[in-house]
């Protein structure tokens, strides 16, 4: 078996040779045992929401032009697409359900495992809301703004936006989006609305279906919203904090317990418990107790809030078990591998389900419950350190490659990290420089892994050219994976590639926040659903300019985009007006009317549009001109 790696993450590189050895199918193989793979399905051509088909369009003119109904390739391909937005506003606004009635439970005092850790940021978004803080305790607060945001999700009059989009962007973008009856009112309305409209013999025109989509991914960023702002509350607005990331974090001396996928609720309390357990697993031979390590943007999460080490991101998350020496891989929800179980049967590792609606086959399941939230944690502590002692010495290869990286960058924290240039007007820094030309704009990197393309090589490519080029960079997700694993988010990538401009900006506020140096070249600012952070900064610097967030130098990439929340979150950059460079060729040019609507009249309606350039190089560009022409219009 020769595996091709697609990856330029020496750790993936040095642990591949252990799946061939033991036989083991990574998913570098798999993508390579399905080539070549449907040239129907990559161009969106393909239609399977009936069972008359499954029908083709032949992307040449020799074959069908429509489908058994009559659907033609632009509504069988806009159908696709927007699907694809409403999944991906399902799976994240269903994580920020999860996390307000767990808030709202709180608030009535249900969940002794859980607190509001951040009073301060709650009185703040109860605020934003609306809701009269005078005299109010912080649990009842709780309670009123987790109920408040509930209604997010129930709201029935279609004329009244849903609360959360109304509180987060600047007017002037507000108006584009209401004068486009673009604003969903009811998240969940929304998204059940695309599934109708896209059923056998309903809307078949490709542009009402794609404003439709719109709305369904502007419904998936007021889920991000909400998921982000009562996370924050509830556990602790980050802050700077510095830790390591790839999979060298992994301890031969340790009882090593991975926590992946995107939910916080469990793997909060994992970290609490793990203190509390460290001595058994002292007593069970591990001399350094437990290691606590994240994988994906649940590992973001732990990351930016407790300092946990990132182990790696989405598309090397079976690399971790093949060190030999993870014990356990506690999973909740999204971009979880169904392979982790049968690669886990190779070694000793414990893989644990831990959501009802997220099994997998083979895996162990402890099924998670708010109020028995420290006895899960418990439990699976414990398998992890029964695990621990069936561990073979001899398959342990844990390759000694990790990055010092700085993380933790809230909205919060770089408003923080302004005001100790000036206390007073802490945004001035940054418009000065923005303005002066030290800085040319701001990026914000999202997204995630996909084998279409070379693990992390994209993302590491365009940060350096806009970087060199004085862009301002941010990043979330396994696109902030990559940079953390790879060492573009340490004060010394800074020194390394930083643009004279952006280098003296980033010196001046890291020395004076007392970092001795730089902010690190990449601001980490979460997880995938915390791109809000992004938008909440923009939306200040919008606002302070009376500017509409399609006025700024701002641009969004997602170099290797490749899950239904990537095309969401895509679809509503570009609805905020953001020029929003996707580096995988999106499943729609099977439909020059779609392809047009995602670039020309996407442009037209929102400012934003879609940039697709395969070629990392080429993006970065092209990216860079974006910016250019965005400063000339602004006069700059």
């Amino acid at each position: 078996m020769e595996i091709k790696v697609k990856s330029v993450d020496q750790a993936v590189a040095a642990l591949c040779p252990v799946a061939e050895r033991e036989g083991i199918a990574t998913v570098f193989d798999r993508h390579q045992a399905q080539q070549p793979q449907c040239g129907f399905g990559s161009l969106g051509l393909c239609c399977r929401v009936c069972w008359k088909g499954p029908c083709r369009i032949d992307p040449f003119g020799d074959g069908p032009s429509e489908g058994i109904c009559g659907a033609n390739r632009d509504t069988i391909a806009a159908r696709n697409l927007v699907r694809m937005m409403a999944a991906g506003a399902a799976a994240h606004s269903e994580h920020g359900r999860h996390i307000a009635l767990a808030m709202q439970r709180v608030g009535k005092g249900e969940l002794p495992a859980y607190s509001i850790r951040d009073p301060r940021k709650l009185e703040a978004l109860a605020l934003r809301l609306g809701i009269d803080t005078a005299g109010r305790d912080t649990l009842s607060l709780a309670h009123d703004v987790a109920t408040l945001t509930l209604e997010d999700y129930q709201n029935q009059d279609h004329h009244t936006p849903c609360r959360w989009i109304q509180a987060s962007l600047p007017p002037k973008r507000l108006q584009k989006l209401e004068s486009l009856h673009a604003l969903p009112h009811n998240i969940d309305a929304t998204v059940a609305q695309i599934m109708a409209r896209t059923h056998i013999g309903c809307d078949a025109d490709p542009t009402n279906l794609f404003l439709g989509g719109v709305k369904g991914a502007l419904a998936d960023f007021n889920g991000m919203t909400l998921a982000t702002e009562l996370s924050d509350a509830m556990f602790g607005t980050p802050s700077p904090v510095v830790t390591e990331a790839n999979i060298g974090v992994i301890n031969a001396a340790a009882v090593n317990i991975a926590v992946n996928g995107h939910n916080p609720l469990l793997s909060e309390v994992i970290c609490e418990m793990a203190d509390e357990l460290n001595q058994e697993a002292i007593g069970a031979g591990a001399p350094q107790g437990i290691n606590i390590v994240g994988i994906c943007c649940t590992g973001n999460e732990v990351m930016m809030r407790h300092g946990v080490p990132l182990a790696t991101n989405y598309l090397s998350q079976e690399m971790a078990i093949l060190t030999g020496a993870l014990d356990a891989m506690v999973v909740d929800v999204q971009c979880i591998m169904p392979s982790l179980p049968q690669v886990g049967d190779c070694f000793h590792t414990e893989v644990i389900t831990t959501m009802g609606d997220n099994k997998m086959q083979g895996a162990r399941h402890v099924p998670f419950r708010e109020e028995d939230a420290r006895e899960n944690a418990s439990q699976v502590i414990r398998l992890a350190i029964d695990a621990f002692r069936r561990r073979d010495p001899n398959k342990i290869n844990i390759p000694d490659i990790k990055r010092t990286a700085v993380v933790g960058f809230s909205a919060e924290a770089v408003v923080e990290a302004l005001s100790k240039v000036d206390a007073e007007d802490p945004l001035k820094p940054l418009l000065d420089n923005l303005t002066n030309g030290n800085i040319q704009g701001i990026a914000l990197f999202a997204g995630c892994n996909n084998t279409q393309s070379v693990q992390d090589n994209s993302y590491q490519t365009i940060a350096k050219k806009l970087a060199a080029n004085n862009v301002l960079l941010l990043a979330t997700g396994c696109g902030a994976g990559a940079f953390a694993k790879n060492g573009l988010m340490n004060q010394e990538a800074t020194e390394a590639y930083a643009g004279d401009g952006l280098k003296a900006v980033l010196t001046a506020i890291g020395e004076a926040a007392g970092l001795g140096g730089p902010l690190p070249l990449v601001l980490h600012m979460g997880s995938c659903v915390d791109n809000s952070r992004a938008v909440s900064l923009a939306t200040a610097l919008a606002k302070r300019l009376d500017l509409d967030l399609s006025d700024l130098p701002l641009v969004a990439s997602a170099p290797e985009a490749m899950s239904e929340k990537a095309v969401a979150i895509a679809s509503w950059s570009v609805a905020l007006g953001l020029p929003t460079h996707l580096g995988t060729m999106p499943q729609v040019t099977g439909s020059q009317v779609v392809t047009d609507l995602m670039t020309q009249g996407a442009e037209q309606l929102f400012g934003g549009y879609f940039l697709v350039e395969t070629d990392p190089e080429a993006a970065g560009d092209k990216l860079v001109e974006v910016i250019r022409r965005k400063r000339a219009a602004l006069g700059l």
